[in-house]
């Protein structure tokens, strides 16, 4: 990397004829690993556009210096005695993604407390993703979790409250100022975001799980830059801070370079963002919203038309007007959902919600 920045070289041959030689005499390292680090330096500057300070706590593994050996559950690792096998602690889980698998590249990682983690690539078969006229609209938000169409829902008072302690547990920590109390706040926050995590997974299954059996597109609202646009009485605002809507429809258990669901992905279930305006203030019967501006048909968690007369659980209603929405994206030649709610919004200013 000091090469790299000294020089301004940022071409992978350039860097290579630069540092090669160098950092092999000086580290005895083996001649693959010099390459993936030159390689690792370049990608990272051209994905990033900056300049990161490496630190020595990971190296990347290709097929000459790592594999993978089924019958003994052990990984080998080429170091600079020469190639070293391992054994690997893993459950079912991974044992299964790994069965018939010959990975031909990997991540070794150094953490703080001085243990060693590899994540493995692996390939795994998707299921192929058949044209449906069913969609699964899911409405997310700070009171229940997650609310579907078909009138399933998650309630988020024990995640609030898991919030609320760590907050409360981190105010009184922070007045300390300590090296012992960072340390504290730390595994505060690694305990907090994984208990998030466990939740976010437990539903996003579930909720592949019926959409997969009811053979359906799963439809989100695009909650992309919401921080950045609510204006709301602090307590509300910082609890939008800290809603992890984000993580339930991506969750980081399953990350995909393209992006979606990697447990969707694999079952072969499509999921798809709709534009969220107006799904909670919309009737899912007759789809009229309320014509005074301000105003909606919602009343916490109830929902009556004011046009209709349609009553229901408002975050059932909004899931339902999302999954009409996921029609429109998924077979916009039959649906006509937009069609109608076009004269009725046609009076609303651009960019209201």
């Amino acid at each position: 990397m000091q090469t790299a920045k000294e020089h301004n070289v940022w071409n992978t041959t350039k860097l290579h004829h630069l540092t090669y030689k160098p950092v092999r005499e000086a580290t005895e390292l083996k001649a693959n690993h010099v390459c993936q680090a030159i390689r690792r330096v370049v990608n990272q500057r051209k994905a990033t556009q900056q300049i990161h300070k490496f630190r020595p706590t990971s190296v990347s593994l290709d097929v000459r210096t790592f594999k993978y050996i089924e019958s003994k559950q052990q990984v080998g690792v080429t170091l600079k005695s020469g190639r070293v096998n391992f054994d690997l602690k893993i459950g079912g889980y991974q044992i299964a993604l790994l069965r018939g698998q010959t990975p031909t590249s990997a991540t070794l990682k150094k953490t703080r407390q001085g243990d060693y983690y590899i994540n493995i690539v692996v390939e795994v078969p998707t299921q192929p993703k058949g044209r449906t006229p069913k969609v699964l609209g899911v409405d997310r938000g700070l009171r229940d979790i997650a609310t579907t169409s078909t009138g399933k829902s998650w309630e988020g008072e024990k995640l609030r409250a898991t919030r609320e302690k760590y907050v409360r547990v981190r105010a009184s920590i922070q007045a300390k100022r300590t090296k012992s109390a960072k340390r504290l706040l730390r595994r505060l926050s690694g305990r907090e975001s994984r208990f998030q995590s466990w939740v976010n997974h437990n539903i996003s299954k579930e909720l592949v799980r019926e959409a997969k059996a009811t053979e359906s597109v799963i439809a989100f609202e695009d909650l992309t830059g919401i921080r950045l646009n609510v204006k709301l009485r602090k307590k509300t605002r910082t609890e939008i801070h800290r809603w992890a809507f984000y993580q339930l429809q991506h969750p980081p258990f399953a990350p995909l370079p393209t992006g979606g669901w990697g447990d969707a992905n694999i079952a072969g279930v499509e999921v798809v963002t709709v534009d969220p305006r107006y799904t909670s203030q919309t009737c899912s019967r007759c789809h009229h919203v309320h014509p005074e501006r301000g105003k909606s048909y919602r009343n916490g968690k109830r929902f009556k038309c004011g046009f209709c007369g349609f009553e229901h659980d408002a975050d059932v209603n909004g899931a339902l007007n999302i999954a009409q929405l996921g029609a429109v994206v998924t077979q916009p030649e039959i649906s006509t959902y937009a069609c109608q709610l076009e004269g009725q919004l046609s009076w609303f200013p651009v960019g209201t919600g």
